[in-house]
């Protein structure tokens, strides 16, 4: 009974003083990683930058549990909105918390319910799978449309189309560029994880 019970005030977030302030250092770092940001124009378009900050929201997910590896998301994006502003009328930024939290919500709720090597390696399996699927319909859906607003449809298949000339419409968006990209991307948060996460749990938990 006490197992379920410690269980269920990890996976639903306990909010305290201690707790406040792990996710305000996670959020932090984030940020950090988020301005260390780069493109790989031989793969895809530029405008898809490459970079780790999801990272500490995971450590935070899996020490605190979903909720908490949420908040820490979305602080890193607000934290970048007033320090640096939006390049992109606020939608990169609305996109990055979207797949973000879908990579770090499943991984969570997974390792919270199975705390090992294997559970880890499932959890980010699933949280891979998720931010892929949630990046494809959330591009087709919202992100390209609110970002055809502002720059026309046109504008935004062209200049995806100057790194693959695939690239041709938005399906062909999703496919050569939404889904490799963000396999890539949480695959190599995922190893940052595996690598570092034992390491660091006893302080995250202490």
């Amino acid at each position: 009974m006490m197992d379920k019970d410690k269980k269920k005030i990890t996976y639903t977030f306990k909010l305290n003083t201690r707790n406040i302030v792990k996710i305000g250092m996670l959020s932090a770092v984030a940020f950090l990683l988020m301005l260390i940001q780069f493109p790989i124009p031989t793969l895809f378009p530029f405008f898809l930058e490459l970079d780790i900050s999801e990272l500490p929201a995971l450590l935070g997910g899996f020490t605190l549990g979903p909720i908490a590896g949420s908040i820490i998301v979305l602080l890193k994006n607000l934290l970048l909105l007033a320090v640096r502003g939006s390049k992109t009328s606020y939608v990169g930024e609305l996109s990055n918390f979207i797949v973000g939290a879908a990579f770090v919500v499943p991984a969570s709720i997974l390792y919270i319910n199975n705390k090992s090597k294997r559970g880890a390696i499932y959890s980010l399996i699933a949280g891979i799978l998720g931010m892929t699927i949630v990046a494809c319909i959330s591009n087709y859906y919202l992100i390209i449309p609110l970002f055809s607003k502002t720059l026309g449809f046109e504008s935004v298949m062209e200049m995806a189309a100057r790194s693959n000339k695939a690239i041709v419409d938005m399906k062909t968006y999703i496919l050569y560029a939404v889904v490799p990209f963000n396999i890539l991307k949480s695959m190599v948060v995922s190893i940052f994880t595996l690598l570092i996460y034992k390491r660091l749990s006893p302080l995250l938990r202490s």
